[in-house]
């Protein structure tokens, strides 16, 4: 007969079992729950960005009033810099630094979606529609920087380039996944049904942060059992003077600046492509929504794919500076490309293969940026300062889409293309000024003080 468990065998199984629900020790969970994250941001951005661009370009909208509706939801991501000082200053410590607000984000995008089905006749009605888009990236940005900044207090440095890269995957599989099953739903139950329903999927993502703690010991929820952990309460600041007088410690310093210039530039180029594709494809070329739809899914879920099993481990490996520069000497060379060969727009095959490759060194350069700006950054300060980062990037997104429209006034599609190049020209020049060693050792300086 097997012996029945002593009371320190039974200890040590309810420990291991409580400890594998608990973010801080659990490296597998880490990767699956930011992951499950980051396919939720995707979705709210595969509309937004692409399926309703998409289908106001098929429904005859000019490219100034897409542009303009593109650059309206680009807004919040732009801000997010103001939303992440109120996380880093104001939380339920119990359940975690992060986690209540990535909570909160997930709830408003699920309210934001249900939303948008209020408003009426929304291809005459743009006004409308962009502020239920601007609902929708607030708290799409809301949620993600939450997250962003989760995982720079959880996940340990060494483990970041690889998760960036399950991160990235996830959003970019749940982007195109948004887009194809957005379009569908749209052709067959119409704009407002459409959008709606996409809150359920959303609801379902919100279960992984209601069940997961961040680290042992701390609430589920507000109501439950638990207590703040040392290390939190360590990395809380209490003040505002604090927040803001150790990020300006950090902000200045040379690497910083460059990294934040660097993000501008590379995110213009983001704008500009991103909406540049679906006015292209649609409008110049004679292409669908559906057919749109469909070959942006098949070429960003193949870069998603390769990004989430391969784009981290390039970066440990090569290391993301080689990296950065390589991806954007890459999508130099695309762009360029397609500006100088207008005779082969026609083929449907040539313009599958730039969006493929042009979105495969897409993916492998923001994994490799992301990972990049987390290396730079100051854990006291470390939610605000990524944010910042990515706010830069989206406010040159938002900046790029609203240039497209008023570029196509002036100019033909070629010039259009050649403009754009100058992004990843001149990102390269500020990549290479940025000292990674240097920032370290200037960082834990600063963390003895």
């Amino acid at each position: 007969m097997k012996p029945e468990p002593t009371n320190t065998e039974v200890l040590d199984i309810e420990t291991f079992t409580k400890n594998n629900l608990i973010l801080s020790e659990n490296p597998v969970l880490r990767y699956l729950t930011f992951s499950a994250l980051y396919l939720a941001q995707g979705i709210p951005e595969g509309i937004t960005y692409f399926a309703i661009p998409a289908w106001l370009a098929m429904n005859n909208k000019t490219p100034v009033e897409i542009a303009s509706f593109v650059a309206v939801i680009g807004i919040p991501w732009s801000f997010k810099i103001l939303i992440a000082p109120l996380m880093d200053r104001f939380t339920i410590l119990s359940m975690g630094r992060k986690r209540p607000w990535v909570i909160f984000g997930q709830l408003g995008l699920i309210l934001s979606f249900l939303a948008i089905g209020l408003v009426q006749d929304p291809l005459n009605n743009l006004n409308g529609l962009m502020i239920a888009g601007f609902f929708i990236s607030f708290f799409g940005a809301f949620q993600d920087v939450a997250t962003d900044g989760m995982a720079i207090d959880i996940v340990p440095i060494n483990q970041q380039a690889r998760a960036n890269g399950l991160m990235w995957g996830s959003k970019i599989i749940g982007t195109s996944l948004a887009l194809v099953i957005g379009t569908a739903l749209i052709n067959i139950l119409g704009f407002n049904t459409a959008i709606s329903s996409l809150s359920i999927a959303v609801a379902f993502i919100i279960l992984v942060p209601i069940c997961f703690r961040e680290r042992p010991d701390e609430k589920i929820m507000p109501w439950t059992k638990g207590k703040p952990s040392k290390e939190s309460k360590a990395a809380q600041l209490e003040s505002w003077s604090q927040i803001f007088k150790n990020l300006f410690k950090v902000v200045v310093l040379p690497s910083t600046i460059f990294m934040g210039i660097a993000s501008i530039i590379n995110g213009t180029m983001y704008g500009l492509i991103d909406t540049f594709l679906p006015i292209f494809t649609i409008q110049e070329l004679g292409w669908t929504n559906t057919s749109f739809s469909q070959v942006y899914s098949i070429t960003t879920v193949v870069g998603g794919f390769f990004g989430m099993f391969a784009g981290g481990a390039l970066v440990d490996f090569f290391g993301d500076k080689k990296m950065i520069i390589i991806y954007l000497i890459a999508s130099l060379v695309l762009i360029i490309g397609l500006a100088v060969l207008p005779y082969l727009w026609g083929n449907d095959k040539f313009i599958f293969g730039f969006i493929l490759l042009y979105y495969l060194f897409y993916t492998f350069l923001c994994i490799a940026m992301f990972a990049a700006s987390m290396k730079l950054c100051w854990q006291t300060v470390a939610a605000t300062q990524f944010t910042l980062f990515m706010a830069l990037s989206n406010m040159g997104r938002a900046a790029g889409s609203g240039l497209l429209g008023t570029f196509k006034e002036i100019m033909s599609w070629e010039y259009v293309l050649l403009c754009t190049a100058l992004s990843p020209l001149l990102t390269i020049v500020f990549i290479k000024l940025i000292n990674f060693k240097k920032q370290r050792k200037t960082i834990d300086a600063l963390s003895k003080i």
